[in-house]
């Protein structure tokens, strides 16, 4: 059969269509997605526009008639931290709902970890042994570890990429005092809250997830996107260190000549090499496997096994 996922997320609205069957891995059809930048279209006091959520209904319609012609039998729509964290959420919901038919779930930032962990843990399978994930979104930070397809421990954090770059850099480029302020806010807030990971045993394998991961990985030297999804990928922590330093003096427009980096991601770039560096660091990661899958394919794999009793 045919699934659907929209994914309402702080920097892009994606349906990923896929084609599902109980016992196989998901294989994309179709994907269709705009870069709405929900968390970098909020008013002063930290809600959706009307006018930003006008462009999400109009979107979300676009794809409910995308999910048609693409033959979708059962579609899913979930929205993350831009939605859940902003004071007029709700509201924004029963709109949508209203206006367009579609029911969204709101995954707190622990659904997300979990999800996450679920799509990474069967990706590398159970030889795999301890998993640890990261996974840096435009609104908050995911790390989870764990031996099953449920993690022991699955935390979400506000460090996400767009959050801290709207929040704290608002130079281009940043001066050196706010990307230092920023740093010591990350790890301030990191250090406080991981060690349940740190104490839940060694990894066998470290995990890093999404678009931010990717972009940095990419940067580093990665394969391109065009080549695949097999093709191993994998970001060092001393990559993660040289991009921050080369990335802190250049200007948004001159981010984009970067390969991987498009011009809607390159403002965050910088708080999200901050990000990966400081997690790498402070969870004692020397490199990252980067996972193809991330939490929309946790989301049908779910819903599969769901399908299957």
């Amino acid at each position: 059969m045919r699934l659907g996922v929209v994914d309402v997320g702080s920097n892009t609205v994606n349906l990923l269509v896929v084609d599902a069957h109980v016992g196989a891995h998901p294989l994309p059809t179709f994907s269709h997605k705009i870069e709405l930048q929900l968390a970098e279209h909020l008013t002063p006091e930290g809600n959706v526009s009307d006018e930003t959520a006008g462009r999400l209904v109009g979107f979300v319609r676009e794809c409910l008639s995308v999910a048609d012609d693409q033959g979708v039998e059962d579609l899913m729509a979930f929205a993350t931290s831009a939605v859940r964290d902003a004071p007029n959420g709700d509201d924004v919901i029963v709109r949508v709902t209203q206006e367009t038919g579609l029911s969204l779930q709101v995954l707190d930032g622990t659904d997300e970890a979990r999800m996450t962990y679920l799509a990474v843990r069967r990706w590398f399978g159970w030889s795999s042994g301890r998993l640890l994930v990261i996974d840096i979104g435009g609104g908050s930070l995911e790390v989870s570890t764990g031996l099953d397809e449920e993690p022991d421990v699955a935390l979400s954090l506000p460090l996400g990429a767009g959050r801290l770059h709207r929040e704290h850099l608002d130079g281009d480029p940043p001066s050196q005092d706010q990307v230092s302020a920023l740093r010591r806010r990350i790890r301030a807030e990191l250090a406080r809250e991981i060690r349940p990971v740190l104490t839940s045993g060694p990894p066998n394998r470290r995990v890093g997830t999404s678009k931010t991961f990717r972009s940095l990985a990419r940067i580093a030297g990665a394969a391109p996107s065009a080549e695949g999804p097999f093709v191993p990928r994998a970001l060092s922590r001393a990559d993660a260190s040289d991009i921050v330093n080369r990335v802190r003096p250049m200007s948004v427009a001159d981010r984009t000549n970067l390969p991987g980096v498009s011009p809607a991601r390159a403002p965050q770039l910088l708080a999200g090499a901050l990000v990966a560096e400081a997690a790498m660091d402070l969870l004692s990661v020397d490199w990252l496997e980067i996972c193809p899958w991330a939490m929309r394919e946790g989301l049908i794999l779910r819903r599969l096994d769901h399908l299957e009793t």
